[in-house]
């Protein structure tokens, strides 16, 4: 423990990853503090995932009680189902609650200190904080940036927080719109128009691009789109803008082409939820105290150390870690960001795989991947003179799967033809979160389908579905 500064270590942000840093820079010995000038846990826990997954989990249920057809076919019957807005609505609150409670204890029970209040570098191994008392400078062997990040709101559209909102406004479901639009069709669109269409809204899905969930594997993609949301009470304009949305009773949306930026059309609708993505919440860190400069996005730039840049060189002694860094806006890819960023201060050089960081949309059913998409692995074949593989195996041949009533659904197995090396995973069906792990561990080893081929799964899982991709890539290698 140093004794020449206030601390051996600053954390500037309490969200999951300045949380997890902060945990295991304890259990490595350096006295820590950390420093929130908003609600404790960031917005995983206040209003991203944690209150999301409540409402996805209520409002699941209650798709799954209105689902006749399939309660009859495992010989249940129900009367008739009903759901209160407000309870739902709560149970992502009360929840929001304990988490935040339970992550502010956990750091008062390691005796990290916690300061609330704005703070920012002012200078190599400095740290100013504006607090209600004022302003005070502390000093740091070394300093971890872990600002987050804010939804993105694109130029021309007009946020009231009650008829047109972000993520933000949406956890807390104060209504239940008859019509609603969603711009954007990544996982958080994806996980709202599943909460919306259970709980009896119409819903409208823009895309800008010319194809719905872009950032998913198309095989995914053109499943999803036939799962979850062909079925339900949703429509969707694909390739078109919302150039300028204007709050009110009715939302009025002008749409026009992506590419010709011609007025397609007008919707009128009850209420917009704004998906567009998210930006670096990195402005006043401070930073070009100490000769860095943001990147042309606004992200602070890091190595895979989690060293932050000045002109391509590390700053000594500065770290960042999170939405902020923009590697990937997840919040345990923040914590395992911390615990590297943490590793390399104790001089135990480690680096980030991400390769091997799942990710998880918590719709109904889950989508889940790890790796490299198709396309992704074949501009890295490509690049490196190899090819590819892949196979598919489907949850209508698992017998849990039956079981359950629950046979939509892939896992999708990309490798290298070459050594059998797993370059990417992507899975849709029933526990597809849950499911993926086996795939990340195997791809943070780097293993070979010839490997995991001969791995022995319980019988009758879901988790044969990997099991079965696994054995087809065997036999056709």
């Amino acid at each position: 423990m140093s004794t020449t500064f206030d601390y051996d270590l600053v954390i500037i942000g309490a969200g999951v990853g300045g949380h997890g840093a902060a945990l295991h820079a304890v259990s490595c010995g350096l006295k820590t503090a950390i420093i929130e000038a908003a609600d404790m846990g960031g917005t995983c826990v206040n209003r991203g995932c944690i209150p999301s997954k409540a409402l996805l989990a209520a409002s699941g249920r209650v798709r799954e009680l209105h689902n006749d057809h399939h309660l009859k076919t495992l010989g249940i019957q129900v009367g008739q189902v009903a759901f209160e807005r407000q309870g739902i609505a709560d149970h992502a609150n009360n929840l929001v609650s304990k988490i935040r409670g339970d992550l502010t204890n956990s750091l008062q029970r390691l005796k990290v200190e916690t300061i609330r209040g704005w703070g920012k570098v002012t200078g190599s191994q400095k740290v100013s904080v504006k607090t209600e008392q004022g302003e005070r400078t502390i000093t740091a062997k070394d300093i971890i940036l872990a600002p987050g990040s804010v939804p993105f709101v694109p130029p021309g559209i007009e946020v009231d927080g009650k008829t047109v909102f972000t993520s933000d406004d949406a956890v807390r479901l104060e209504s239940l719109p008859q019509w609603i639009a969603i711009i954007g069709s990544g996982y958080i669109g994806l996980e709202f128009s599943d909460v919306y269409t259970a709980l009896g809204c119409e819903v409208t899905l823009i895309e800008a691009l010319d194809q719905l969930m872009p950032t998913f594997d198309p095989d995914i993609a053109k499943l999803a789109q036939r799962v979850l949301i062909g079925p339900r009470d949703i429509e969707t304009r694909v390739g078109v803008l919302a150039k300028t949305v204007k709050a009110g009773s009715p939302v009025a949306i002008e749409l026009v082409d992506a590419k010709t930026k011609e007025v397609v059309e007008v919707l009128e609708v009850d209420a917009c939820l704004v998906a567009t993505g998210r930006v670096p919440a990195a402005k006043n860190m401070g930073v070009e105290a100490v000769g860095v400069e943001l990147d042309r996005r606004g992200f602070i730039p890091v190595n895979d150390k989690m060293q932050v840049l000045a002109g391509g060189e590390p700053v000594p002694h500065l770290w960042a870690i999170g939405d902020a860094t923009g590697k990937m806006m997840l919040a345990h890819a923040a914590s395992a960001q911390g615990i590297v960023a943490i590793e390399n201060i104790c001089d135990r050089p480690r680096e980030v795989d991400y390769r091997s960081i799942p990710a998880a949309a918590f719709t109904h059913p889950e989508i889940s991947y790890v790796g490299l998409s198709e396309p992704q692995a074949k501009e890295l074949a490509q690049a490196e003179g190899f090819e590819i593989a892949t196979t598919r195996s489907y949850f209508k041949g698992n017998s849990k799967a039956i079981a359950e009533g629950e046979v939509d659904g892939l896992a999708k197995v990309i490798y290298r033809q070459d050594t059998g090396e797993i370059l990417g995973v992507h899975i849709l069906g029933l526990h597809a979160s849950d499911l993926i792990h086996e795939a990340a561990s195997a791809i943070a080893q780097r293993q070979s389908v010839h490997t995991l081929g001969f791995l022995v799964h319980a019988h009758p899982t879901l988790s044969e579905v990997l099991d079965e991709a696994y054995k087809r890539a065997m036999v056709t290698h």
